[in-house]
């Protein structure tokens, strides 16, 4: 049973592929880390996931197999947007009635206890709180209706430090006390890396790799050396990315490593999270997916 799975997945905008050839099958209980450029189809990957628009081609099941968009699957699915549309002139009151009469599920003793730990009054309106006092009051009505999967689309990107800090601190202790999976889309590696186990990165509209972060971890390497045994080496391990001073070269390869398969003068080291990321990442657009047309991301 996978708390996400999807065959040959694909979304065309007009005459453009904003994703296409997506497959994954996410184990429950992972806390996903998104990433990818902008325009690289995150955000259409994750309105699939929750419904809020049909594939083209392929298909996509969450919680087990139940259909993306079906009672069922939105029953149990949890969404915050990057810019959650939260209505500016209620007092978080009003906007906790107003969502629970349009939910089915919902919590809402488990809602106002965890505003009351904020320091979040019922009284006041959306719009004289501050951004991270607004993003943690979306994650409590998505945290309301007890969902299996939390889907986040960029939720820490107008955050400052401290307020992205708590906010991930709310969402993992609900993902470890709960068992709930989390998709969590970013820019901000460094909190990807402390969070996540799970990597799903996308580029130009296609899926580069996906797997637990300790295995790709495990199996992504950085070599340094010297330019003249660049090509060597490239010819003899799958190189993700290169990149060359005037005499010392780094090499991100997805291989295992034996000993003494490096040439004289070469090292390795094991790459973190963001040297991986990063490497996929610089590649030159490979794919051939039409040029967009009009996308959306």
């Amino acid at each position: 049973m996978y708390i996400i799975e999807t065959h040959g997945l694909g979304k065309l905008y007009r005459r453009t592929w904003a994703l296409r050839d997506c497959s994954l099958a996410i184990p429950p209980g992972s806390v996903v880390a998104l990433v990818g450029h902008n325009g690289a189809g995150k955000t259409t990957l994750l309105n699939l996931l929750v419904g809020l628009i049909q594939p083209t081609e392929g298909s996509v099941s969450v919680l087990g197999g139940e259909r993306a968009g079906s009672p069922a699957a939105l029953d149990g699915v949890g969404y915050v947007a990057q810019e959650a549309p939260l209505y500016q002139n209620l007092t978080v009151g009003d906007t906790l009635r107003v969502i629970a009469n349009l939910n089915r599920r919902w919590d809402q003793g488990r809602a106002e206890a965890r505003l009351a730990e904020l320091g979040i009054p019922l009284n006041r309106r959306v719009g004289r709180m501050s951004g991270g006092q607004q993003a943690q009051l979306a994650l409590t009505l998505a945290l309301a209706r007890r969902p299996k999967l939390l889907v986040l689309d960029e939720p820490l990107a107008m955050l400052d430090p401290l307020a992205r800090f708590d906010f991930m601190e709310m969402v993992m202790t609900a993902a470890s006390q709960e068992g709930m999976s989390v998709v969590l889309s970013s820019h901000v590696l460094a909190e990807l890396e402390r969070v996540a186990d799970y990597l799903v990165l996308l580029s130009h509209g296609r899926l580069q790799v996906a797997g637990t972060v300790r295995g790709l971890i495990a199996a992504h390497h950085v070599l340094s050396g010297p330019v003249s045994a660049v090509e060597k080496l490239t010819g003899r391990l799958p190189a993700v990315h290169v990149s060359q001073g005037n005499e010392e070269a780094r090499i991100l390869v997805n291989a295992d490593l034996k000993a003494g398969e490096l040439p004289e003068g070469w090292r390795a080291e094991p790459a973190s999270l963001e040297e991986m990321v990063l490497g996929y990442l610089r590649e030159p657009d490979v794919s051939a997916l039409p040029e967009a047309e009009e996308v959306a991301v």
